[in-house]
């Protein structure tokens, strides 16, 4: 997990290292929001093919099938992901609503412009993650929220990097 800590008077990481960065591999949840973990048993599907136009059609003559597993394509580091639910419209133009699947990936280093799930003030919160010129602040994909920047001594973790989401469109 990364944490960053705002440390007070301070104008950029320059200057003293105004955020703090901290890895661990633990995790844990706030109750009553649970990560599912992503398990190591593949998901395998069949699949129609390489991809799918979104145009004309094309002739369904050469449609072969082939097996996918969804666990290869989504997860590269098993035991450092998780999937959770989002609850919210803060990030719509991101193409992520309210009800997707965001799988969550603990393993990798979060970088600018990074879709993220973070903790700010105990709270849960999926943003893209923006860091330039020493500072931090966490964006919103709808222009009807405001962006988080933190203030001085407050801790905002970076819990995981999202990788993938998965939509349903109908039951």
């Amino acid at each position: 997990m990364f944490w960053w800590v705002r440390r007070p008077g301070v104008a950029s990481i320059c200057q003293e290292h105004v955020w703090s960065v901290i890895y661990t591999v633990q995790m844990y949840s706030i109750a009553p929001w649970r990560p599912i973990l992503c398990g190591p048993e593949p998901l395998v599907l069949p699949a129609a093919g390489d991809t799918v136009h979104a145009g004309f059609p094309s002739p369904a003559e050469d449609f072969a099938v082939e097996r996918l597993d969804l666990t290869t394509i989504l997860v590269t580091h098993p035991q450092a992901t998780f999937i959770v639910r989002l609850r919210g419209d803060s990030m719509r133009e991101a193409g992520i609503f309210d009800g997707d699947l965001l799988v969550v990936n603990r393993a990798l280093k979060p970088i600018h412009t990074d879709v993220v799930l973070a903790v700010v003030d105990g709270e849960f919160t999926c943003k893209t993650l923006w860091l330039r010129h020493g500072r931090m602040k966490l964006k919103p994909a709808n222009p009807t929220y405001p962006e988080i920047i933190p203030k001085d001594g407050q801790i905002v973790e970076i819990w995981g990097v999202v990788t993938a989401t998965i939509k349903r469109f109908r039951t």
